[in-house]
């Protein structure tokens, strides 16, 4: 499975990128928000999900994580497919539809071309708890190096850990401690778990 591709950005449109690196080119349909994340920029890193199928090998690009993880739950959903999923991501911003799902505001959702209300319902209803875990970590706690908190998140949450309570825990230790490698974020995690 592929997580990211880092390279130069040959081709940018509101709905596919192709990136090239190491000499090949990758077509990667994205949102809209990833396209307003990619404009101007020459190079970068997309975080992607390959779709494998009879008939075809796709790559869904997202400009962060949170987007990904947001697609991912979308496409768990009976009835949502990538490409609704990607439009829903199109129509919303990340925080604002994690906001929409766990308020449980189905007629922001049926505003988007493509879902009528039972399919906003079971998005409502398979989600809401899902989306409340995610949570939105405010920007004055992410002070520290966000490589480090990510991976020390990510570690925790493999090690059986609930994803709120390792990202609690990792932004207090940080906030008192900024310059900390990975690995002493996760062991002062372990200690305090």
């Amino acid at each position: 499975m592929i997580d990211y591709i880092k390279g130069e950005i040959v081709e940018l449109s509101p709905t596919r990128m192709v990136m090239e690196c190491s000499g090949i080119g990758y077509e990667i349909n994205i949102s809209l928000t990833t396209f307003t994340a990619f404009s101007g920029k020459n190079s970068g890193t997309i975080y992607v999900y390959e779709v494998i199928r009879e008939d075809a090998h796709l790559l869904f690009g997202f400009s962060g994580k949170k987007e990904r993880e947001l697609f991912l739950l979308l496409i768990s959903v009976s009835g949502v497919g990538p490409n609704t999923a990607r439009m829903i991501l199109s129509s919303l911003q990340t925080d604002d539809l994690i906001q929409v799902i766990a308020s449980g505001n189905d007629a922001a959702l049926t505003s988007v071309k493509g879902i009528g209300s039972k399919t906003a319902q079971r998005i409502m209803v398979d989600l809401k708890g899902k989306v409340k875990t995610m949570g939105s970590v405010e920007p004055s706690l992410r002070t520290g190096n966000t490589n480090v908190t990510d991976e020390a998140i990510a570690a925790l949450i493999m090690l059986g850990f609930q994803k709120n309570a390792s990202q609690k825990v990792v932004d207090s230790i940080l906030k008192s401690t900024p310059n900390l490698s990975v690995e002493q974020v996760i062991k002062a995690a372990l200690r305090m778990l």
